[in-house]
């Protein structure tokens, strides 16, 4: 790792008390090396047939079993999660497809002999948050592409690795983002692309989900516990990419702009804290999670891009409000908001009525939605999104044609996770954020999500 990276970390981890202002600018890319390989664009050979192995099946995996039992040139080679009964459970998934049983592997190594069998080509990894990095980097190591789920990675070290990784040995690093595949998302990118809100001015995206009760405290939610863990002693947007993607998208951020720094602040706890207290007065199991500082109930980062653009990003997961991740982007020529539902566009001071949404709609709903939207609204995944999602990732390995999420998104979108965490602790100090593509985000083209050649990947 270059020194100058190695100060940059080393000064950040002093702590918020040393931090007078923002980061220097430089200190971003100053002794970083040039790209090995531009992997933004970058189409890999064709597989006719992708072999996967899929790690953690737990919360997200099971589903990911279930949707790729669904398409066609895939075969799941290999299961891995540390409990084995639940590697058996998943193949059971396979076994009522009519598909043949994978190979199992569990324990706290498994997923090291999955990732170097010679027989796959894609690692699909479900995981907790802290066991993501590692693992794409020995997939992609090992000579696997590799598709993990979000945030991809919980340090700037982390999503270096990601990108250096990626970079040397031309693997995939696709961060399994699935809100940049839901409906409303595709549809304001399709406009976008063509115009009809003319130039980005502001976006705001969203995590705002409450899981106190149902997921954080429930000890049969999250294994060990670990999500819950995981809130304790940070206080930024810890899960930022349901409502940083889509809106990156719309900004074209790594193709054409980045983002330069952030400004962020989180509410006081007001409801975990309590909540353990509750729990452990009904359960002596929750005694050893009180008296913990935890995340606060919400946090709101601001970013502001190269090209003078802002988006707003909340989080929070511990409020008794409504589910949304609002999902808004504002441009010289009109607005599109998702939630409150339902969604809405303008192109002036007045919301569209129904009629002329559904035109919009019928005339810009992309080609990936006509091809496969149908289809995935019955094979399902939050609403189809997950599915869509999937069955693009295939497409793409099949057709050798460029995903539609690369490294430098895994990264760029997975670091406000540390540097808001930074910002937040340091009364809201702004904060550069690096530019993992090195300068190559001034050449970088938008990419469209459409099939663009692909699409001869069906459904079973």
């Amino acid at each position: 790792m270059p020194t100058d990276r190695r100060r940059f970390l080393r000064d950040i981890a002093i702590g918020s008390t040393a931090i007078a202002g923002s980061l220097p600018a430089r200190s971003m890319t100053d002794g970083k090396p040039e790209p090995s390989f531009n992997m933004c664009g970058y189409a890999a050979p064709r597989i006719d047939k992708v072999r996967i192995g899929i790690i953690g099946l737990g919360m997200r995996g099971p589903g990911a079993v279930e949707r790729m039992s669904h398409i066609q040139g895939v075969e799941i080679k290999a299961l891995c999660d540390k409990l084995p009964e639940r590697a058996d459970k998943a193949n059971r998934i396979l076994e009522k497809a009519g598909l043949p049983k994978a190979d199992t592997y569990s324990g706290e190594e498994g997923w090291k002999a999955l990732c170097e069998r010679k027989d796959l080509d894609l690692v699909y990894i479900c995981t907790p948050w802290h066991l993501h990095t590692p693992m794409a980097v020995y997939a992609m190591k090992s000579g696997k592409h590799a598709a993990t789920e979000v945030p991809a990675a919980q340090t700037l070290e982390e999503c270096w690795q990601l990108v250096e990784t990626s970079e040397k040995t031309r693997r995939h690093c696709m961060m399994l983002e699935n809100c940049c595949y839901d409906f409303f998302e595709l549809l304001t990118l399709n406009m976008v692309r063509n115009g009809l809100f003319g130039e980005m001015l502001h976006a705001e995206g969203a995590y705002i989900h409450d899981l106190s009760r149902d997921y954080l405290f429930n000890k049969k939610g999250y294994n060990d516990m670990w999500r819950l863990k995981a809130n304790m002693g940070r206080q930024g947007n810890l899960y930022p990419t349901h409502g940083l993607g889509p809106i990156a998208q719309c900004l074209n951020i790594g193709r054409g702009d980045r983002m330069d720094y952030l400004v962020s602040m989180t509410t006081a706890d007001l409801t975990l804290s309590p909540l353990a207290d509750e729990m452990a007065a009904k359960d002596n199991f929750f005694k050893a999670f009180t008296g913990k500082s935890y995340h606060g109930n919400m946090n709101n980062t601001t970013i502001r891009t190269v090209k003078g653009r802002t988006m707003l990003l909340q989080h929070d997961i511990s409020s008794p409000r409504p589910y949304s991740r609002i999902h808004l982007i504002s441009g010289t020529k009109g607005v599109a908001s998702k939630w409150p539902s339902p969604q809405r566009i303008a192109f002036g001071h007045a919301w569209l009525k129904d009629e002329e949404m559904k035109a919009l709609e019928e005339k810009y709903t992309p080609p990936i939605v006509k091809h496969i939207g149908e289809i995935a609204k019955s094979v399902g995944g939050h609403g189809g999104m997950d599915f869509i999602m999937d069955w693009r990732l295939i497409d793409c390995l099949r057709n050798g044609l460029p995903l539609d999420q690369d490294v430098y998104d895994a990264a760029a979108w997975s670091c406000i996770v540390p540097l808001s965490d930074q910002s937040a602790k340091a009364r809201a100090k702004s904060v550069d954020i690096p530019d993992f593509t090195r300068g190559a985000w001034k050449t970088n083209k938008p990419h469209d999500m459409t099939l663009e050649g692909g699409g001869n990947t069906g459904v079973r």
